[in-house]
């Protein structure tokens, strides 16, 4: 399966949320698809998702070419309705260019979203992991430095609930993902206020990371700055007193502006 499955309310509609699962089931990894393949990272049966998958041709979200399957450029429509009246983009953008500017390095927003965290807003000066990042980009909270950011503002049953749907496997040998290691590096990071990862996500990255909190003292998203490993402490202690003051401004715009969790 390539999503998790909710507990069905007096309210849930089983087609909606299959043709959901569907569209979801197309990545950066699999951006093309037959019939099969796309049964088999869903779950559902051949004869439901060749039902769905029409549908969505005949709604032009995805085209169909020699019995392969791809999504149209119409699906962005879906998540440009979320981000057009998302303000926190907008507000934290200014910031993270200057950030960026500043560094030299490449700058993000994120928040979470079930167990990953997903990139709403950035600006790359290169690309420096295998995988390209965009807004709408997703990776698992527990391996990221904006992920444990996060994670971190989590009330206790809430972050029992995280253990209890996220998939810890490692992305890399270096990724710590015991339940009992993380919760201690939470604990830190709640303390400190901001969240450093070494070569966790992928080999040859890390990442420094801070909370943005609205006028509330919401943690509302987080803020990076993405590097290579290979730089000193003070360079590290140098980005992160960059990061933080950053944090500071887009929270400072963000409560000016009402930003709601």
């Amino acid at each position: 399966m390539v999503s998790e499955k909710p507990e069905p309310g007096d309210q849930y509609v089983q087609s909606l949320a299959r043709g959901l699962a569907v569209i979801m089931a197309f990545d950066a990894q699999h951006p093309e698809m037959t019939l099969s393949e796309v049964a088999a990272r869903t779950g559902l049966s051949r004869a439901t998702v060749r039902r769905l998958l029409l549908t969505l041709a005949e709604l032009r979200f995805v085209r169909v070419l020699d019995n392969r399957f791809t999504l149209t450029p119409r699906i962005l429509c879906l998540g440009t309705a979320y981000l057009s009246g998302l303000e926190l983009p907008q507000i934290a953008q200014p910031h993270l260019e200057q950030l960026s500017a500043r560094l030299g390095e490449s700058t993000s927003l994120a928040v979470l979203d079930g167990t990953d965290i997903v990139y709403v807003a950035r600006v790359a000066t290169r690309r420096i992991m295998t995988v390209g990042i965009t807004v709408g980009t997703r990776f698992p909270a527990f391996a990221t430095a904006m992920g444990r950011v996060l994670l971190s503002a989590l009330p206790p049953s809430g972050l029992d609930d995280y253990f209890t749907r996220a998939d810890l496997t490692p992305p890399t040998p270096r990724a710590v993902h015991d339940e009992a290691s993380l919760r201690e590096i939470l604990a830190t990071t709640r303390a400190q206020g901001w969240a450093y990862v070494e070569e966790e996500l992928e080999r040859g990255l890390c990442s420094l990371a801070a909370p943005v909190v609205n006028g509330s003292g919401d943690v509302v998203a987080a803020v990076n700055v993405s590097t290579t490993t290979h730089h000193d402490e003070s360079t590290v202690a140098r980005y992160r007193e960059a990061l933080l003051a950053a944090a500071a401004d887009i929270s400072e715009d963000a409560a000016v502006a009402r930003v709601r969790p």
